[in-house]
C-alpha cells in the first residue's frame, strides 16, 4: 500500500448532514495513503451525516473552525451534502480557511455541493471545476468554468460531481495532494 501522503495533515471541513459517503470514502483514501486527517466543524462534539436526505451516522469532531489555523494543514477536503454545504458556504471562518489554503497554493479537494464554499469564498473566478449539476449556474455566475466530467483538476484543485465519481476522485485527489505537497516541500 502506497504511503505517498505520509507526513501530510489534511483538514476536512464539514458539519451536520454532510453526505456520509463523500466524507467517509475520501477520508479513508487519504488515510490509506498515509495522511493524518482532522474533521473540523463549526461546533464540537459530533456531526451527523446523511445518506442523501436521511440522517445516518455520527462522526466525532477533531476540532472546531475557531480552534484551528490553516497554516497547520497541508490540504483541505470539502465533502458535499446539500444541507452541509449550504451552511458551510455562509460560515465566515470556513471561507477564510479555504481562502488562506488557496492563497498558499495548498491543494483543495471538493466534491458535489462542497463547491458552494469555494463560490461564497470568492475563489472560483477564472477556475475550471465540476460539481453536482445544480451548482453549475452558481459557478458560472461567479466567473468559473463549470464542466460535466467525473473529475476536474485545475492547478491546486481537484473537483468531482457526485458519489458515483468517488473512485476516480480519490485517485486524482491522492495524486494531486502528493504532487503539490512534494513541490511545496522542495
Amino acid at each position: 500500500m502506497s504511503k505517498k501522503l505520509s507526513g501530510m495533515r489534511i483538514a476536512i471541513l464539514a458539519t451536520d448532514m454532510v453526505e456520509e459517503i463523500e466524507l467517509v470514502e475520501p477520508r479513508l483514501a487519504l488515510e490509506r495513503a498515509g495522511a493524518e486527517t482532522d474533521l473540523i466543524a463549526p461546533h464540537d462534539g459530533e456531526i451527523l451525516s446523511a445518506n442523501h436526505y436521511d440522517k445516518s451516522e455520527a462522526y466525532p469532531v477533531d476540532a472546531t473552525l475557531e480552534e484551528v489555523d490553516d497554516i497547520d494543514y497541508d490540504a483541505v477536503l470539502l465533502p458535499g451534502g446539500t444541507m452541509n454545504a449550504d451552511f458551510m458556504r455562509t460560515h465566515p471562518r470556513a471561507q477564510q480557511f479555504v481562502q488562506a489554503m488557496d492563497e498558499a497554493g495548498k491543494p483543495i479537494a471538493v466534491i458535489c455541493h462542497g463547491a458552494w464554499l469555494l463560490v461564497s469564498a470568492g475563489l472560483v473566478d477564472g477556475r475550471t471545476l465540476t460539481s453536482y449539476h445544480t451548482l453549475s449556474d452558481d459557478i458560472i455566475n461567479a466567473g468559473g468554468d463549470w464542466v460535466d466530467k467525473p473529475v476536474v483538476e485545475d492547478e491546486n484543485w481537484v473537483s468531482s460531481r457526485k458519489p458515483d465519481d468517488i473512485p476516480a476522485f480519490n485517485e486524482s485527489m491522492v495524486t494531486l495532494f502528493a504532487q503539490i505537497h512534494h513541490s511545496l516541500a522542495v
